[in-house]
């Protein structure tokens, strides 16, 4: 199935949307205003929004936007063993391409790394529509950079399908879901000039998949037994 896939002329790597770890960062504004950052982040890590940043910057992590002039976006983590939103000031973050867009964002570790797993965790979640203005911390991965919900939608659709997470389960054999990974998954057109009709359940997404890719029955029958459901 993989030669079949990534041999087509019009093979594209899915990886090349898929961010790398940590893809929004802070800016030397942060730390010209809070000079005590430093101190409280890990060595080295000066300008990483890790995992546990709640925790360690909790002065200029909001629960509530500020009512000031101020410009706020939202970053997506945890806390609490929870998936929380907290507001920050623009400034203190890094205009990362994807971050007044929309896009997909994924836990950037799941599973064991067994073929066909789902691409959620109980502590983390479900995959999500990361809006304009929201950004996340190392906890998470982005997808794609798209001007409208629709695209980020349909490609959502993609990820949740079995061909995709067949192809996935080829590279992942681990629980990180970082970019190489992703690299045996032929990247689609997910507008509504796309061959693939977006508008369909993702059952019927796959079937399409299959027909674009001439896939035999026995490879088909071993996605659809091997591959867990994703709604």
């Amino acid at each position: 199935m993989k030669n079949r896939v990534i041999t087509r002329k019009d093979f594209f790597p899915f990886s090349e949307i898929v961010s790398s770890r940590g893809p929004y960062r802070f800016t030397e504004k942060l730390h010209e205003d809070h000079p005590d950052a430093r101190s409280r982040l890990s060595k080295g890590h000066d300008y990483d929004v890790s995992s546990n940043v709640f925790t360690r910057l909790s002065n200029i992590f909001y629960d509530e936007k500020p009512n000031n002039n101020k410009e706020y976006i939202k970053i997506l983590g945890r806390e609490n063993a929870k998936r929380v939103f907290k507001y920050i000031e623009k400034d203190y973050i890094k205009d990362y391409v994807s971050l007044n867009s929309y896009k997909v964002i994924i836990p950037q570790a799941n599973g064991s790394g067994a073929i066909g797993e789902v691409l959620s965790t109980p502590l983390i979640g479900e995959p999500l529509i990361g809006e304009p203005l929201i950004g996340h911390t190392e906890t998470f991965l982005s997808i794609g950079n798209y001007k409208d919900k629709k695209t980020a939608e349909n490609l959502m659709k993609y990820i949740k399908t079995k061909f995709a997470r067949a192809l996935l389960g080829i590279k992942k054999i681990t629980q990180s879901n970082v970019a190489n990974k992703w690299d045996m998954v032929p990247l689609q057109d997910f507008t509504s000039n796309s061959d693939i009709d977006w508008t369909k359940s993702i059952h019927e997404i796959d079937e399409q998949l299959y027909r674009k890719y001439n896939l035999s029955k026995d490879e088909i029958e071993f996605i659809e037994t091997k591959v867990k459901e994703m709604n």
